[in-house]
């Protein structure tokens, strides 16, 4: 049986121990965004750096993606074998030495190799870190817990933006002038990613492995030790009993799990897959990505268009404290539903503020306060993202999965997430050359609702179940 933590209550949940846990899990979350963001401000260096024409350039910068929908498959299906923590700190080595070799390169080949693995990097921490924090976290607080990630995400990419910002003023060009040890700003914008990447490494060695893994790997008196540590022995002798009658079977956990004999993906998996396609095909990383081009799009200037970026940041901050606040009192399929809904309607409300819209050039111009309109619709539609898809996502991949199924089934899904991602973000220059903003934003429209009734018709709610009560 499981030996007693000292120290660890009898039979009340741990929250420090557990909120300490999730701080450190969540830093995956703040290196997912500082990776995406990093790249921002940096493509004037590239370009003179690695000699590369405009079709170089978008790739050197999108091969981030490429290594992400890689890393999503592979981190599912290692941490069935190696473990969650072991997984992660692998990510973390990732981490590390991309920002250091990205900061170094003398070669576009060597920079994109090294994009790529910190691609990887984000990819296994986009999956893992929910899913860890799932599998540790009390079901009462488990929405809250896992949406803490997406918090971390947001702060990461306006770090970045910081950080890239000091650089440039201090240096006075991302490309002309040299900091310490004759580097160029560009290069230290890519360095700094090290810094928080040492401390996650550092920090994964002070938290335990997740009790659900070491169940699975026959562990169960570790599996029994941690528990205590979480939830009192009480709790725990209990908690292990029900997690060991999840994985009873006659095999280990393993990838063609998420098969129904017979009849290809298991439902549960299907289900996973809507919300994980559908948080992109709604068209958040259009705005992601390529925010500024919109609002200049719209008749901002260079720099109202990056304030209104800094501005959106901060909105969809505030967004995912309210997803904390409701996340486990309404649940997760009504924050979906509201979510759908409220986008599907600020996105058409772009579409027909660009409709109105005459081209001089290649830029719109909006007529009178239309400008207005697509931009604060835009800012309704990401804080109604945050506050619901971006979040909620996430929080349910990690928990709706049965425990035998969880790393199979993040594998498949976190994949066809981030492969959704890079279609959509390589689509977007060639929808906006070829049939506008307006028919663009119509297609994510269109997705907008068909998510609603995905998620109205197959979505199941998860508030407040113990993990080995999910069924697949």
């Amino acid at each position: 049986m499981a030996s007693y933590a000292p120290g660890a209550p009898t039979g009340t949940t741990n929250t420090g121990f557990i909120a300490a846990i999730v701080g450190v899990a969540t830093i995956g979350g703040l290196l997912f965004g500082y990776d995406s963001g990093a790249v921002n401000g940096t493509q004037d260096g590239l370009r003179s750096a690695f000699q590369l024409s405009d079709a170089s350039l978008g790739f050197t910068v999108g091969s981030l993606l490429i290594g992400c929908f890689i890393g999503a498959f592979f981190a599912g299906t290692l941490a069935e074998s190696l473990g969650r923590r072991n997984v992660m700190r692998l990510a973390s080595v990732l981490f590390l030495v991309g920002a250091l070799v990205q900061g170094f390169a003398t070669s576009q080949v060597v920079f994109v190799v090294s994009r790529m693995l910190g691609g990887v990097a984000v990819g296994a921490a986009s999956v893992l870190s929910p899913a860890y924090i799932s599998e540790i976290a009390p079901a009462n607080i488990r929405g809250r817990m896992t949406t803490v990630q997406q918090i971390m995400v947001i702060g990461g990419l306006t770090a970045a933006a910081i950080v890239n910002y000091i650089f440039q003023q201090v240096a006075g060009s991302s490309t002309t002038n040299v900091l310490a040890f004759g580097l160029e700003a560009w290069r230290w914008m890519f360095l700094a990613q090290a810094v928080p990447a040492a401390v996650f490494l550092v920090a994964l060695f002070f938290v335990p492995e997740s009790p659900r893994f070491l169940v699975a790997k026959g562990r169960h008196d570790e599996a029994g030790g941690v528990l205590a540590r979480l939830f009192g022995q009480v709790v725990a002798d209990a908690k292990l009993e029900e997690i060991r009658s999840s994985f009873a079977g006659d095999h280990r956990p393993r990838l063609k799990d998420v098969l129904a004999p017979g009849t290809g993906l298991r439902p549960i998996v299907w289900a996973g897959l809507v919300i994980a396609v559908f948080q992109q095909l709604v068209g958040i990383n259009v705005i992601f990505y390529y925010g500024a081009t919109l609002w200049q799009a719209a008749g901002f200037s260079e720099s109202q268009a990056l304030q209104t970026n800094i501005i959106n940041n901060s909105i969809s901050i505030v967004a995912c404290f309210v997803t904390i606040g409701l996340v486990d009192k309404i649940g997760r399929k009504p924050l979906l539903l509201i979510g759908s809904a409220g986008m599907a309607v600020m996105l058409f409300t772009m579409v027909y503020a660009f409709s109105t819209g005459t081209l001089t050039g290649t830029k719109l111009e909006l007529p009178g306060h239309m400008g207005m309109v697509a931009v604060s619709a835009a800012l309704a539609y990401s804080a109604l993202f945050n506050i619901s898809w971006g979040p909620v996502m996430w929080v349910m991949l990690g928990e709706m999965f049965p425990n035998r199924l969880r790393g199979s089934a993040l594998a498949v899904c976190g994949f066809a997430q981030w492969f959704a991602n890079y279609l959509i973000t390589q689509a977007f220059p060639i929808m906006l050359g070829s049939i506008g903003l307006a028919a663009s934003y119509s297609f994510y429209g269109v997705c907008a609702v068909i998510s609603f009734v995905l998620v109205q018709r197959f979505i199941t709610e998860t508030k407040g179940r113990e993990l080995e009560q999910m069924q697949g």
